[in-house]
């Protein structure tokens, strides 16, 4: 970054604010489109737990209320969604002054692919993990024990595992950016690999709706691969050190 490229910083608060207040117009405009929609996006939503469920199954709500505003989350969920390539362009928009020019070139290609990776985590988690997830849960249920889930606790659960499971996958972008700044290298992803392992099977733990060791290894199994595929973008695009450059190379 040239010198008279740099900001000062309320400079950058401001740059802040109105990315921001982008991110805000694409959720708003994401939340509009869905709302027309939103009794089938909640069939969706709901259809693991549906299936899993005996024949007859359905949810219920308790308060007056209740229905009208899941509706609208629902809605606001599917808005989030919809807007996060544009959530994602802005953040590294936001980040772009602060890299060197031939990086900027790669703003669309990351784009895409943070896109791809948290949609793609969102669906993994959705045709994955909940199926498998509430058979488990609901395998509890007896003569004398029925399941009563209301909207408002099964929209909770869902969106925030499924935007969980999103953010869990941006892995690779992650650790690619930390590379590039320096921050991290091959060789200390590698070194602390079994490290890795054992957060991710924490993290899988966490994330997911049942205890068993099944679901927790379907979570953690994909995120061992992922953190492979950021050993791979680490080397490809990762800060070279001064060791790796040629001995007549020009000092940084």
């Amino acid at each position: 970054m040239n010198n008279e490229e740099k900001l000062p910083f309320t400079s950058h608060l401001e740059e802040l604010r109105k990315r921001l207040i982008r991110c805000c117009i694409a959720i708003a405009i994401g939340f509009s489109i869905s709302y027309a929609f939103k009794e089938r996006i909640f069939d969706i939503l709901t259809r693991p737990l549906i299936q899993a469920m005996a024949p007859g199954g359905k949810l219920i709500y308790t308060g007056i209320s209740e229905a009208f505003f899941t509706l609208l989350k629902v809605s606001l969920l599917s808005g989030i969604l919809l807007a996060v390539p544009v959530i994602v362009f802005e953040f590294w928009m936001f980040v772009a002054p602060g890299l060197y020019r031939n990086e900027r070139k790669l703003i669309l290609p990351i784009v895409f692919l943070s896109s791809v990776f948290f949609l793609g985590g969102a669906l993994f988690g959705y045709f994955v993990v909940f199926p498998v997830g509430f058979k488990y849960l609901l395998g509890f249920t007896t003569d004398t024990i029925q399941p009563f889930p209301s909207m408002k606790e099964y929209l909770s659960l869902v969106s925030t595992m499924l935007l969980a499971f999103g953010c869990v996958f941006e892995l690779p972008m992650v650790i690619t950016f930390l590379a590039r700044l320096g921050l991290v290298s091959v060789g200390f992803l590698k070194t602390n690999r079994k490290y890795a392992i054992l957060i991710f099977f924490i993290v899988a733990a966490i994330l997911t709706p049942t205890p068993d060791v099944v679901s927790q290894t379907m979570l953690a199994v994909p995120l061992m691969a992922l953190y492979e595929i950021s050993i791979l973008g680490a080397r490809l695009f990762g800060k070279k050190s001064a060791a790796a450059l040629p001995e007549d190379a020009p000092p940084a």
